[in-house]
């Protein structure tokens, strides 16, 4: 009996490694050989610019610049669930960057993951939304990056373990999870909302951080869009189920990427706020497409909300629990923030939102209020962090105040955890 279970498990094991090898073979590619940095002036000035404006939509230096450190430079730590991997060099750096990647190379890194010498990138580069992205474009991205002054930056070792840092393993990632090619025209919708899925599916990859994932690290197509916390903050649901007060319209929607405020929903803050910072440079059309297409995502413009009705009612429910409520979450909001968020006239404003209609408080997780309570806004002057005035208790006790206070939603659990958290984060 033992001697059969044993031929079993060999012969089980043989099969897999023969699948393994199939399958390694299948997405084997070859180096593309190194080329002479082309000159800057082989590029035109408007390829250039397009290319600009295009890394902007991209968030590209979000990720690919580590903090004081060179554009585009690579180095930036992204944690993952299973180690950390850091961002790569994109300047024409002949030794450490892609100044001897080809268009050619260039347009494989993006659309397939896979380097210049032939290897699988990890798919914490996201390549399976960069795949989508057209020739023109990728043309445009090639030349911005081949004119930026060149840096030399050794890479850092990423902390991923054995065997997860053998990249011939993406191989089979990529059988399960990677559907390249490019993204067909929905006939039964019109121009703008075809270029904002363009968008937002392609360069802007927005799924990569709005979509839940699974064990393996892969979007859960089923549940796109929905939500999930990411790296100590948390991208919220873009679909129906988002819990904000008021819809995201499209107007709500330009709004808020366009300028990074609106008075219905508050103001971009943590990742979010790169990314508005990165399509300040992109042409209203885009802007305004990106937000078509997420407001039908979210069905928004179906919504029957009378927003006039849920903003009076939003703000005379926050002034009767101020009256009554005096527990120490309440007394620090008197003390720390009344004063600019307080809309006693009824009338809420961007710059210093009205809470209750803010999303942050509304959210299923905590994290983005704790971080801005603790941080402030990544824009100066607009918002003071509190993080040194403030123990962890009492953020815990104000974000509590607020939450039952300035939503409908259930209590947060185990809030004071979540500020420690949130304060070793930085």
């Amino acid at each position: 009996m033992i001697k059969k279970i044993v031929a079993g498990l060999s012969i089980l094991l043989a099969l897999l490694l023969a699948l393994a090898g199939v399958v390694a073979a299948y997405y084997w590619r070859p180096a593309i050989a190194p080329i002479n940095p082309p000159p800057a002036e082989t590029f035109s000035r408007q390829l250039v610019e397009q290319g600009r404006v295009l890394a902007g939509i991209g968030n590209c230096a979000a990720c690919h610049t580590a903090k004081d450190g060179a554009d585009y430079a690579g180095g930036r730590g992204l944690a993952t669930a299973f180690g950390t991997i850091y961002a790569t060099n994109l300047t024409p750096d002949t030794q450490t960057g892609i100044g001897r990647w080809s268009l050619a190379a260039f347009q494989r890194a993006m659309r397939e993951g896979v380097r210049r010498d032939g290897d699988h990138l990890y798919p914490a580069f996201p390549y399976t939304h960069f795949t989508h992205v057209n020739d023109a474009d990728l043309t445009a991205l090639y030349a911005y990056f081949m004119t930026r002054p060149p840096v030399y930056a050794a890479p850092r070792a990423n902390t991923l373990p054995f065997p997860l840092n053998l990249r011939a393993l993406q191989a089979g990632w990529k059988l399960l999870y990677f559907k390249p090619g490019a993204l067909a025209p929905d006939a039964a919708h019109g121009q703008d909302w075809n270029r904002g899925r363009y968008l937002a599916e392609g360069l802007a990859h927005c799924a990569a951080c709005h979509t839940p994932r699974n064990a393996l690290g892969a979007e859960i197509a089923s549940s796109a869009y929905l939500g999930r916390p990411m790296a100590h903050w948390y991208a919220p649901a873009l679909t129906s189920a988002n819990t904000a007060p008021l819809p995201w319209t499209k107007d709500e929607l330009t709004a808020f990427l366009r300028t990074g405020a609106t008075a219905l929903h508050g103001v971009a803050a943590g990742p979010m706020s790169t990314v508005v910072q990165g399509l300040k440079g992109a042409p209203d059309s885009d802007v305004r497409a990106l937000a078509i297409y997420f407001a039908d995502v979210a069905d928004a413009e179906h919504s029957k909300t009378d927003v006039d009705a849920v903003v009076k009612a939003a703000i005379a429910h926050s002034q009767k629990v101020s009256l009554v409520d005096n527990d120490r979450g309440a007394s620090l909001y008197v003390a720390a923030c009344a004063a600019c968020h307080s809309n006693s006239d009824g009338r809420p404003v961007a710059v210093r939102p009205e809470l209750s209609l803010n999303s942050a408080v509304s959210l299923p997780d905590p994290a983005n209020l704790l971080q801005v309570i603790l941080h402030g806004s990544n824009n100066p002057g607009l918002m003071p962090g509190f993080a040194q005035a403030l123990s962890d208790a009492d953020i815990a006790q104000l974000a509590a105040y607020l939450r039952r206070s300035r939503s409908s939603q259930p209590a947060w659990p185990e809030l004071e955890a979540a500020v420690v958290r949130a304060r070793a984060a930085q």
